[in-house]
């Protein structure tokens, strides 16, 4: 069953970004790699501070224009509801993949 996400990205200037993916993990590793270009890229958005996963994409997409509809003190308070320190949600994603690069296989 496919999985979809609504997520919110920030920055240090708290600047808020929200989106709609089908691959959380790709997608904000792309944002953190400046891979997309566009608001995210110009203003340093890389942060996931919030996110919510779906199975039905509809519901994925009426959600995303929903929160992108709202006020900004009502985002503030989501993010706040579920996440109340701001901490990037995803700071351990790539740590593996980062470790595996730089450490020699056993061939070498």
């Amino acid at each position: 069953m496919a999985s979809y996400y609504v997520y919110i990205l920030t920055n240090k200037s708290k600047t808020l970004y929200t989106g709609v993916t089908n691959d959380l993990e790709r997608r904000v590793y792309e944002h953190k790699n400046r891979l997309v270009p566009g608001f995210t890229f110009q203003y340093n958005i890389s942060r996931l501070v919030f996110f919510e996963m779906t199975p039905d994409v509809r519901a994925a997409i009426a959600r995303e224009k929903q929160i992108k509809g709202w006020t900004r003190r009502k985002k503030l308070a989501l993010i706040a509801s579920a996440n109340p320190r701001w901490r990037d949600l995803s700071v351990d994603w790539y740590r593996e993949q980062k470790t595996e690069i730089l450490r020699p296989s056993a061939s070498e």
